[in-house]
This record gives C-alpha cells, structure tokens and sequence, in this order.
C-alpha cells in the first residue's frame, strides 16, 4: 500500500466559505478548496503526495498517523 493512503483525507463543505475544503490533518496544516468535491479531493491527493515527497526528500520521518477519535474528538 502507498503512503499517501495510510494519512486520511477529508473533503467537507463549509458553510462559511461556501465551497469544498480539503484537509489531511495527520499529515499537514491546510489543504485545498473548490466548487467541485472530486476535483478538491484530487487536488488533495496531489498535495499528500507532494508533501510525502518533500518529507522523503529532506530525510525527515512522516507525522505520525491521529486516529479519527484524535482528528474530531471522543464524539465520533
């Protein structure tokens, strides 16, 4: 299994900025966003592999892995 599949990635809609947000939360702070949810979480997957690349590049160790009750909460 590639890297870039074991960091989750979540593509929601808000409300407030009324369009597609795309977060990997275990991996980097930000994301990417859009009109269309497809073209968000494609957009989104680009930019884990990127990052996975720039951590191997620069011989750095990944993030470690949050589980989903660490990204939202005992709620989930």
């Amino acid at each position: 299994m590639k890297t870039n599949n074991h960091y989750p990635k979540i593509v929601e809609w808000s409300e407030e900025d009324q369009c597609y947000v795309g977060t990997c939360p275990s991996l980097m702070y930000g994301g990417c966003h859009g009109d269309n949810e497809k073209e968000v979480f494609n957009a989104l997957c680009n930019l884990v592999n990127e990052t996975i690349t720039i951590y191997k590049n620069e011989n750095m160790e990944l993030p470690k892995l949050l589980s989903i009750e660490e990204i939202y909460g005992k709620a989930a």
